[in-house]
C-alpha cells in the first residue's frame, strides 16, 4: 500500500535541502547522460563503418594481380602478375567452396559516356551476371546482365543510379541507348550499390565477353571476385591459400610472396572490425558505468549525511514504536527516488541530444555535394542512437543502484538505539 505520509516526509526533506538534492541528482543524471551519449556515438561510428561492408557480400574475396617481391626459379623479382581468363577458369573449375565467381575487366576513368546532349566520364566495369551477388548491387529498374547477354556478346549496359541522375535526369533510361567512347549500348537496367551514394554508383556495367572484344581487353582480367558461401573465416582463408598456390604455379611466383597477389578477404575484415567495435563498446560501458557509480557513491554519501543529521529524529521514531523496517524503508525510498528521477532526466536529455545529432548527420549526408570521382562525401557517422533495450537496462540499473546506495545508511539508521539518539548533539 502506498504510504502517503512517508512520501510527504521525503519530499519535505528534499525541499529543505534544495542545493544538496540538486547536486546529488546532477551527478546521477550526468552519469546516465554520458553513458547514453557514449553508446550512441559508438553505434554511430559502427553503423558508418559497417555500411561500407553493405557495398559487397560479407563473404567476398577479391583477387587482383600484384608485383613479385622475390625471385623464383631463376626469374627476377619486381615482375607484374597479370590475371587472365584462364586464371578465372582455373579458380572456377578447380577450387572447391566457391558459390559465386566473376572476372572483372575495368576501364578506369576518362571513359566518355553520352546520352543525347548529356556527357560524363564514368568507370566502365565489365563483369558476368554472377558479379551482382558478390558486389551486393540492387536493381532499381529493368534487369541485370544474364547468361544470354554473355553468350551472345550483347551490347547492353546496366548503369548506376548516379549515372542515371547525371545523364538522364528525370527520364527512364531503360530501353534508351548511350554511347561509351562513341560505341552505342542499350540500357537494360539501373542498379544501386549497397554502400549508398558513392563511387560504386557511378559505374557503367557491361557484359564481360563483349567488353573484352570491343575495348581490346584481350584476355586480361583486372579482378576476380568470389563468394565463399557459409564458410567460416578459417575456411575462407584456406580457400584463399589454395587460390594463391594455384595462381603461383601458373604465373611462376613464390606462393609465400604475398605481394604477388592482392587478396582482400571481406569476411576476415568484417569479423576483425566487429571485434574492434565490441572492444570499443566494452570500453564505453566501463567508462559509462564508472561515471554512474561515481554518482551512486555520491548518493550514498549524501544519505549517510542525512542519517547523521536526523539521528535524534530517528531515535524519537524508534522510541515511540517505529520498526527497523520503517526506518530502512524511509532511507532507501529517498535514495531510490533521487536516482530514478535524476537518471530518467539524464536518459531523456541523452536520447534527445542523440536524436538532434542524428538529424544533423542525416541532413549533412542529404546535402553533401557529389564529386566526379567519389560520388559523395564519405560517411563517418550514421544513426548514432542508443537502442530502447539499453535505455531500459540503464534505467533498471539506476533503480537497483539507488537501492544499494541507500542500503548502507539505511542499515546504519536502523541500528541507532533510541536512548543514544536522544542524547545525540
Amino acid at each position: 500500500m502506498f504510504d502517503f505520509d512517508k512520501w510527504q516526509e521525503i519530499f519535505s526533506t528534499l525541499k529543505k535541502n534544495k542545493l544538496r538534492t540538486f547536486l546529488t541528482s546532477f551527478s546521477v543524471a550526468w552519469g546516465i547522460l554520458m553513458l547514453i551519449i557514449l553508446l550512441g556515438a559508438g553505434n554511430g561510428l559502427q553503423n558508418a563503418v559497417m555500411r561500407n561492408f553493405d557495398s559487397n557480400a560479407k563473404n567476398a574475396v577479391w583477387i587482383s594481380g600484384g608485383k613479385t617481391s622475390v625471385g623464383h626459379k631463376g626469374l627476377s623479382k619486381d615482375r607484374d602478375v597479370t590475371l587472365t581468363n584462364n586464371d578465372y577458369e582455373v579458380i572456377r573449375d578447380q577450387i572447391a567452396g566457391i558459390d559465386n565467381i566473376s572476372p572483372q575487366f575495368n576501364i578506369w576513368g576518362g571513359t566518355q559516356v553520352t546520352f543525347e546532349n548529356e556527357l560524363g566520364n564514368f568507370t566502365v566495369q565489365c563483369v558476368l551476371p554472377s558479379h551482382q551477388p558478390i558486389e551486393g548491387s540492387k536493381i532499381l529498374s529493368g534487369r541485370y546482365l544474364n547468361k544470354i547477354d554473355i553468350k551472345q556478346r550483347r551490347k547492353v549496359v546496366v548503369v548506376g543510379e548516379e549515372v542515371q541522375k547525371a545523364l538522364f535526369k528525370e527520364i527512364d533510361p531503360v530501353g534508351k541507348y548511350i554511347h561509351v567512347n562513341g560505341i552505342p549500348f542499350k540500357v537494360i537496367g539501373v542498379y544501386a550499390d549497397g554502400g549508398g551514394s558513392s563511387w560504386q554508383n557511378r559505374r557503367v556495367v557491361l557484359p564481360f565477353s563483349a567488353a573484352q572484344r570491343i575495348f581490346n581487353g584481350g584476355v586480361r582480367v583486372s579482378t576476380i571476385g568470389i563468394t565463399t558461401g557459409d564458410a567460416s573465416v578459417e575456411e575462407s582463408k584456406k580457400i584463399e591459400e589454395k587460390i594463391r598456390k594455384k595462381l603461383a604455379a601458373i604465373h611462376s611466383f613464390d606462393a609465400e610472396d604475398k605481394s604477388a597477389l592482392n587478396i582482400h578477404n571481406t569476411l576476415d575484415s568484417y569479423e576483425q572490425t566487429q571485434k574492434v567495435f565490441n572492444g570499443i563498446k566494452l570500453f564505453i560501458w566501463f567508462i559509462g558505468i564508472g561515471t554512474i557509480i561515481a554518482g551512486i557513491v555520491g548518493v550514498s554519501n549524501i544519505m549517510l549525511i542525512v542519517v547523521k543529521e536526523r539521528t535524534r529524529e530517528i531515535g524519537v521514531r524508534k522510541s515511540i514504536g517505529a520498526t527497523p523496517y520503517s526506518v530502512v524503508s524511509l532511507v532507501i525510498s529517498e535514495a531510490v527516488f533521487i536516482t530514478t528521477v535524476a537518471g530518467y532526466v539524464g536518459l531523456v536529455i541523452g536520447v534527445a541530444i542523440m536524436e538532434v545529432i542524428d538529424f544533423m548527420v542525416d541532413q549533412s549526408i542529404a546535402n553533401a555535394p557529389a564529386t566526379t570521382d567519389a560520388g559523395g562525401q564519405p560517411i563517418l557517422f550514421l544513426n548514432p542512437n542508443a537502442d530502447i533495450g539499453i535505455a531500459i537496462g540503464a534505467t533498471l540499473l539506476l533503480i537497483i543502484s539507488g537501492a544499494i546506495a541507500g542500503m548502507i545508511p539505511a542499515i546504519r539508521a536502523s541500528k541507532i538505539k533510541p536512548i543514544e539518539a536522544l542524547r545525540y548533539e
